[in-house]
């Protein structure tokens, strides 16, 4: 555990913004736009592939897709989710469409097309399916292996146990990541009911039970009514299950209809924050205002330590 969360003073004390003051100017992006992000969203079009960047609406997708590192989220199992989270943009169902079989190929032939160094591979809930998806996930990766050898792949997978997390993990991805999303307090109010805290950790804990070399990575969401308190303990619980990366970042409300955001995290808490995280062993930690699970610096981060585990193993 960490030290006393009193003694972290500036952190403690950092003022915060009301949530009824407009949006602050940090949070403020360019639209996304030229050569390269042009070029990406028509082939995933082409590709009739769902990416994370749109389907959530990320304020980075500018930032991500342009370039010759463009960092990307896929999003597969389809863009209808079985789970009901109240900050979650994604549409949800209590039923949704049957897998598309040939999409593992189209996500490796996407992935190799584009030429990318870092994919995440996420998908939405599918609790109407007897694996919950995990098998045509785990496929996503193999494809993926077998035609774009290169690419580090990260997994941003449900809340999986069991045989679930086992038929993913044998698929072996380079970073295995789950999201906690809100701290402790706020789980039953901001996630799905069959969602918890301790859930998401055995996730976590159990990733590492059957691939014992995977990083593992996971996010809390901030400005939706948390104390510092409990965001520290949830920094100190997800550290003692083992997980290597986490990003903070400040919770950005969808529609009307989802979770009010509660406050403004200040950059300088959030740099605060991210000085505790590497106190508390984290290797990498990205916090800010507009750092989300995908976060193109940190997989640049996570890219490096995968390639160097490689070379040391002579692959």
């Amino acid at each position: 555990m960490s030290e006393n969360p009193s003694e972290n003073g500036a952190a403690a004390r950092a003022p915060q913004i009301p949530m009824k003051s407009p949006k602050p100017s940090w949070l403020k992006v360019p639209l996304p736009g030229g050569e390269g992000y042009t070029r990406l969203k028509a082939l995933t079009q082409e590709l009739k592939l769902h990416t994370v960047c749109q389907e959530a609406r990320c304020p980075n997708i500018g930032e991500c897709w342009k370039g010759e590192h463009a960092t990307m989220t896929l999003m597969v199992l389809g863009d209808e989710c079985t789970r009901r989270c109240r900050f979650c943009a994604v549409k949800t169902v209590l039923k949704a469409a049957p897998p598309d079989p040939d999409e593992p190929a189209h996500v490796g032939q996407a992935v190799a097309a584009m030429k990318l160094g870092y994919v995440v591979i996420t998908s939405v809930d599918r609790d109407d399916l007897p694996d919950g998806g995990s098998g045509h996930y785990a496929q996503c990766i193999r494809e993926i292996r077998t035609r774009a050898s290169e690419t580090v792949i990260e997994t941003l997978i449900p809340d999986y146990q069991g045989e679930q997390l086992a038929t993913l993990m044998a698929a072996a991805p380079d970073v295995l990541a789950h999201n906690v999303e809100v701290v402790s307090r706020l789980q039953r109010k901001i996630r799905d009911p069959r969602c918890s805290f301790e859930r998401s950790l055995e996730t976590l804990r159990g990733a590492k039970r059957h691939q014992p070399g995977v990083f593992t990575k996971s996010s809390i969401m901030l400005g939706l009514g948390e104390t510092h308190d409990e965001v520290v303990e949830s920094m100190e619980l997800l550290r003692a299950a083992g997980v290597d990366f986490l990003t903070l970042g400040q919770y950005l409300r969808p529609t009307a209809q989802h979770a009010p955001v509660r406050e403004w995290v200040t950059p300088e808490r959030f740099f605060d924050l991210q000085l505790l995280g590497e106190k508390l062993g984290f290797k990498y930690v990205a916090s800010g205002p507009l750092v989300r699970s995908s976060y193109k610096a940190g997989e640049f981060f996570a890219a490096r330590l995968v390639r160097e585990r490689r070379a040391a193993a002579g692959h």
